[in-house]
């Protein structure tokens, strides 16, 4: 039954299996502890769930309203024009329509994150420009060099996950403002917020109200999340009438169901019992991390997400860490292997009460040191292989290096430029150099080949750049005069070799894992300190405004 349980995270590689799945094998058709899910353990209510309970038969045997009545009362609720938002069956939905609609030849994105943000616009032959967040840094992002990043890149969509998934890094609004501010030309950018109802760094972080009233900005929010109702599959983005109109337009009548609908129009008596579950999770996220790092050889990373990144001590092994735990003491954690920028050296922990953290606390010690604290779990003889988890992008990856099916894009713009990757020279293969002598620049080797496993492809020596001084935080990059004609596209002759950056960009491997910090970096790192508890008594909305519930 051990075995049963373990082969479904080797059949499952994109995320982790789900409950269902795990309740089937597990014999007794209950699941494990769950440390893997992000959704909220607080809400709803057990009052609202017997409620639920009770409107069972009513719920999924009648149709329910339209996405536009459905949209409405939500926006009622967080004070929000409905022209301006666009509902979807969970994020994923409007993830993809956003691809297929507004994305045109390219989209950067910070690594590691949220798997469809990479797989997505794989799937449909777009470039994908991943810019890998430094394990020495605290996987932070910083805004400036991620735009110097775009603008060589000549990225079209640039996407930032705040906070970011799985790390939990947070970015303070006005560092956003200028951001957009600085992008105003690109396409596209879109601020995934989906876990930042979790975050109390910043009184009102969001970016919503700027959202709407800029015309290339989009903001993602979940409610499967913030609600704890990751089954019911419900989520909802935020921009200007004409952006969001234009994603609404292509979605079904009745995307929504009836679910979503009731939970929807309940959530406005039950404002105060939703801020009070942000408030304890936040409590919790704390108290968590603190008995985390008292672990020896455990790094817990700062988090505003209801999540842990932590890496394990030297010598543990992810894959093995998460089938023992599953096995031996039933509960269940995210490994993140699976995770491009990542490694399996790395878990994501959702933030759950104190008496299943206990559990897990007591579960991690016998895994990782047995009867004492010190000897960690052996690692693998092979390392763990890579899989973004999805065939498709399993299949481009390995053809093009992350550079899409560059003759889709090239159809997909008519015949226009690429942004960035025209006449760009290919660089050649070079013999992987000492981790440590590499820039800490975006193109410098992504670890050394202990970090990223044994027995994976060594990635070939991307050109080192000349090291760039930090800018200040106040200053970005100023859009650069649109050219007088495009040169262009002409399609590469055939797939970019194996081992060669595309089109001038990362390969695969360097950005897999990264888990060596510079020398001389903190092992360590503090956590957030807790700030900015929302008003019980108000139903804290997206745009950051409390509405009397």
């Amino acid at each position: 039954m051990a075995d049963n349980v373990t082969s479904l995270f080797r059949s499952t590689a994109a995320h982790s299996p789900s409950m269902a799945a795990l309740a089937r094998e597990g014999g007794d058709g209950t699941g494990p502890v769950d440390f893997c899910i992000p959704c909220n353990p607080y809400f709803p209510t057990p009052a609202m769930m017997d409620t639920m309970a009770s409107r069972l038969k009513d719920i999924i045997t009648y149709y329910p309203s339209s996405a536009d009545t459905i949209t409405a009362e939500l926006c009622n609720l967080l004070q929000l024009p409905p022209q301006a938002v666009a509902m979807g069956n969970g994020s994923t939905e409007l993830i993809t329509w956003i691809d297929h609609l507004l994305v045109r030849e390219s989209l950067a994105i910070p690594v590691p994150t949220f798997g469809r943000w990479t797989d997505q616009p794989m799937e449909t032959g777009k470039r994908v420009d991943m810019f890998p967040l430094q394990e020495s840094s605290g996987f932070a992002l910083d805004l400036a060099q991620y735009a110097e990043f775009i603008r060589t890149r000549g990225t079209r969509v640039a996407v930032i996950c705040n906070p970011n998934n799985p790390d939990g890094g947070f970015l303070h609004k006005h560092a956003l403002v200028q951001f957009m501010d600085a992008m105003a030309d690109l396409d596209l950018i879109v601020i995934d917020e989906s876990f930042l109802e979790f975050a109390d760094a910043e009184q009102e972080p969001s970016v919503v109200q700027e959202a709407m009233i800029r015309p290339n900005v989009i903001v993602l929010r979940s409610l499967g999340k913030n609600f704890g109702l990751h089954g019911i599959r419900f989520g909802y983005m935020v921009a200007n009438p004409s952006l969001a109109g234009r994603v609404r337009s292509m979605l079904p009548k009745w995307n929504l169901n009836a679910f979503a609908e009731y939970v929807v129009f309940m959530l406005k008596e039950h404002g105060a019992e939703y801020a009070q579950s942000l408030h304890q999770v936040r409590r919790d996220r704390l108290d968590m991390a603190s008995q985390l790092a008292a672990l020896p050889g455990l790094t817990v990373y700062p988090s505003q997400g209801n999540f842990l990144f932590v890496r394990l001590p030297v010598g543990a092994e992810g894959t093995v860490v998460r089938d023992r735990m599953l096995t031996e003491h039933r509960i269940l954690v995210r490994e993140c292997g699976n995770k491009i920028g990542s490694s399996s050296r790395f878990l994501r922990l959702v933030v759950r009460p104190q008496v299943d953290v206990r559990r897990l606390v007591s579960g991690l010690e016998q895994v990782l040191y047995g009867t004492r604290r010190g000897a960690a779990v052996p690692e693998l003889a092979q390392g763990t292989s890579y899989s973004s988890g999805t065939a498709a992008v399993d299949r481009l990856v390995g053809q093009t290096n992350g550079a899409g099916m560059q003759d889709l894009a090239a159809m997909a713009v008519g015949g226009g430029g690429m942004g960035g990757g025209v006449g760009m020279p290919m660089p050649v293969a070079q013999p992987m150099a000492v981790a440590a002598a590499a820039p800490m620049g975006v193109a410098a080797s992504m670890g050394t080949a202990a970090s990223m496993g044994a027995g994976m492809p060594m990635p070939a020596q991307m050109p080192a750049p000349a090291p760039m001084p930090a800018p200040a935080p106040v200053q970005m990059p100023t859009p650069p005069p649109a050219p007088a004609a495009p040169a262009p596209f002409a399609p590469p002759s055939g797939p970019t070799p194996v081992g060669v950056p595309a089109r001038g960009g990362l390969t695969a491997a360097q950005v897999r894992g990264m888990t060596a910090p510079a020398p001389g970096a903190p092992q360590e790192l503090s956590q957030a300190p807790a700030t900015g508890w929302p008003n019980a008594q108000s139903w804290p909305n997206a745009a950051g405004m409390g509405q009397t519930g």
